[in-house]
């Protein structure tokens, strides 16, 4: 077993908590994504798990053992960082090799496991290389296959995938996925690419200023996010929103603001009646806005005033303005022509709404 748990796990540099009450279940051969802007504290909880970073409070255990105060080297964990860290005068081959041998394992036994890390990695026409004469891809597979032949409890991902190009990067999180499939390992991925949280995680964690934000799967946290700040860093475009101010009219609830008037039926809304906030920030996402007028009840629609087309090739993202904020349209067909400036009409399904408190960012719908 390989479960990980961390038990209000906190962190302070003097007065400044980096990371405060952090508690998750890992369940074994899980993989888990730390995701957040920078500074929030996702690597130095990944750090305190690799025993790099010291704990202030609190409780780590790894595979039914408490590991405080254990040194990085007797936590049976593997970690692969940023920027590789391989050792530029050895060969790919020695590479891999000189963990097993700092533990004195036979060397029959080391190049069994070189051989099996390089299969599955395919590289195994790069094991006389060295680090100089590879590409970061290749780079990167040599530094997993240094923690493959390790065979950890537990690895441990700190922003692996950052110093690699776009195509690259999505190629990579594909090699990660499948290396998954062929050695299922209990994970912990850090990132601050939201793209990447989505694609990997089992699970994701929000953080923010070193607080947990919300843990769950993609489509939770996607679908339902608890705040606004959940909600405005998972998905790709972000979450467009509008301040609004909430009243009850008859049999309706209206939101008002940003130019906009929406009404809504207390049926499906009801909750927003008992909230006592009068302040509410509504969002949308991108790919739940379509041109056009609502096309029944359940629908609604506002106008406003295209300032910027982008041409993605399988689609166009449109960013207009709504009273005083720009949203974005993404889903559009790429054929259509459409001026800057001209008028256009939006409308969304009433149930794609994301209301939020206006002071809290708490989520109320």
């Amino acid at each position: 077993m390989a479960e990980v748990i961390l038990s209000k796990v906190r962190k302070a540099y003097g007065s400044v908590l980096a990371v405060k009450d952090f508690s998750l279940d890992i369940a074994d051969q899980e993989f888990v994504v730390l995701v957040g802007p920078s500074g929030c504290g996702k690597s130095t909880t990944l750090r305190m798990i690799a025993g790099l970073e010291d704990i202030t409070s609190g409780t780590i255990t790894i595979g039914n053992r408490v590991v405080n105060d254990l040194q990085p080297k007797d936590r049976d964990i593997a970690m692969v960082f940023q920027n590789y860290a391989l050792y530029q005068h050895m060969t790919v081959y020695d590479n891999l090799a000189f963990g097993l041998r700092n533990r004195r394992t036979p060397e029959r036994d080391i190049e069994a496991a070189i051989r099996h890390a390089a299969k599955v990695l395919s590289i195994e026409g790069l094991l006389d290389r060295r680090p100089r004469q590879l590409s970061g891809g290749q780079q990167q597979r040599v530094a997993l296959g240094r923690c493959i032949v390790r065979n950890p409890k537990v690895f441990l991902f700190d922003e692996p995938l950052s110093n690699l190009d776009a195509q690259l990067r999505a190629q990579m999180r594909l090699e990660i996925k499948e290396l998954r499939q062929r050695v299922p390992t209990t994970s912990i991925f850090v990132t601050h690419d939201q793209v990447e949280a989505m694609t990997l995680g089992d699970r994701i964690v929000v953080m923010k200023d070193g607080l947990v934000q919300q843990v769950g799967t993609p489509l939770e946290l996607y679908r339902r996010p608890v705040n606004q700040f959940v909600a405005s860093f998972i998905g790709s475009p972000s979450m467009n929103f509008f301040q609004m101010r909430l009243s009850g009219a008859g049999d309706q609830i209206l939101l008002t603001g940003e130019g906009l008037s929406l009404a809504l039926p207390p049926a499906r809304f009801s909750g927003l009646a008992r909230n006592g906030s009068d302040s509410v920030t509504v969002g949308v996402r991108p790919q739940h806005l379509r041109l056009g007028r609502a096309e029944g009840a359940d629908q609604v629609s506002f106008s406003g005033t295209l300032m910027v087309t982008e041409q993605l090739g399988d689609e166009q993202l449109l960013a207009i303005r709504v009273g005083n904020s720009d949203i974005r349209i993404a889903g559009v067909d790429p054929e259509l022509n459409l001026a800057t400036g001209a008028s256009i009409e939006v409308a969304t399904a009433m149930d794609n709404l994301h209301i939020f408190d206006g002071t809290s960012g708490v989520a109320l719908r």
